[in-house]
């Protein structure tokens, strides 16, 4: 039996959620019947959760009180504590997830955006607090790059997913947020999209080894996509292809932030500095582990031979999900004809 339906089987919903309510209820008992219900299933943070799906069913703000003696209607408020209970995670039974200063949307086509990956984002707004041209390969909701164009008002982004359904989700994510003239999203592998030279490139590419998926939670194994989450045999698939694309996508001057799995803050610097790229730091996550890698060019000569001529983007022509209806300034990147802050809190996790 596959490992997701043999835990589906292994969760039963308690009868008080089999049945959608149809008639007011105290809040308290909603409240008391979700909390048990949840921590039977295992949730980390029953009373909290419960909390917040109530709130959501009640289209109340997350910062509502709730008067426990209060008779409502909450309709849904069953589906979705059941959903939880089978362990689907908060951030997809409520379609949001906070990130760094951001509120995006997500869905199944992509990994819901963690605390962990705001270090990508620190490290990167402080090597680079100029950047102009920055590039996010593997953008799922496009939380990367999205949360560096805010904060940098002068610069325009790319961002290239192998899922045209993830382009589009940021695409939506670049508009909500308003920085659809800053940003154009690519359906593409990797690089495979683009050439030319940017200040800043970004990248949460999949590091878990394949033979470590099937011990992850739950709300990770069963709820979010394999592709984005599987780095090959040693976890380390994804980087080798970064390691070989930057140097020919870093201008003069440029850096890329990488994040990193555990134990991987010797592994990928031995690959990038095999591509001749330079270590310039490593910063860790809240946790302190070693979560976001800072490359560039070496100093001296290697470093004209690798850089070369700094350039502006050019998109070839596959499937976009452009922000906009156009890309970030005229002349800034053009179609090839014939070729192919401040932390923000998270809603859950």
């Amino acid at each position: 039996m596959p490992l997701r339906a043999a835990r589906m089987l292994a969760v039963r919903v308690p009868p008080c959620f089999s049945n959608a309510m149809i008639a007011p209820r105290p809040v308290s008992a909603l409240l008391a019947e979700a909390v048990a219900a949840l921590a039977a299933a295992g949730v980390e943070a029953p009373v909290r959760e419960a909390r917040l799906l109530l709130l959501h069913a009640l289209a109340r703000p997350v910062g509502t009180l709730l008067d426990r003696a209060e008779q409502v209607l909450a309709p849904g408020f069953a589906a979705m504590v059941a959903r939880r209970v089978r362990r689907e995670p908060m951030a997809l039974i409520l379609g949001r997830q906070g990130f760094w200063t951001l509120e995006l949307e997500v869905s199944r086509d992509t990994l819901i955006p963690r605390a962990d990956s705001e270090a990508v984002v620190e490290a990167a707004l402080a090597a680079r607090p100029d950047a102009r041209r920055v590039l996010d390969l593997g953008t799922g909701t496009g939380c990367l790059l999205l949360s560096v164009l805010n904060a940098l008002p002068s610069a325009w982004g790319v961002g290239s997913d192998l899922s045209p359904a993830a382009a589009a989700l940021a695409g939506r994510n670049a508009r909500a947020c308003g920085l659809a003239d800053r940003a154009a999203f690519l359906a593409g592998d990797w690089a495979a999209p683009l050439t030319g030279r940017f200040d800043l490139v970004l990248s949460n590419p999949p590091y878990i080894p394949t033979v470590d998926l099937g011990m992850l939670m739950p709300e990770v194994a069963d709820h979010e996509p394999a592709r984005a989450l599987d780095g090959g045999a040693d976890g380390l698939d994804a980087y080798r292809r970064l390691a070989e694309a930057l140097p020919g996508l870093l201008a003069p001057g440029g850096v890329a932030v990488l994040e990193l799995g555990i134990g991987q803050h010797e592994t990928v610097p031995a690959l990038a500095r095999a591509a001749g790229l330079a270590v310039l730091a490593l910063h860790p996550d809240l946790g302190g582990v070693p979560r976001a890698l800072v490359l560039g060019f070496p100093r001296g000569p290697m470093k004209k031979r690798l850089a070369g001529a700094a350039g502006f983007a050019s998109l070839q022509s596959v499937q976009r999900e452009p922000a906009s209806g156009r890309l970030p300034g005229p002349q800034d990147a053009q179609p090839r004809a014939s070729s192919r802050g401040r932390r923000g809190g998270q809603v859950a996790q």
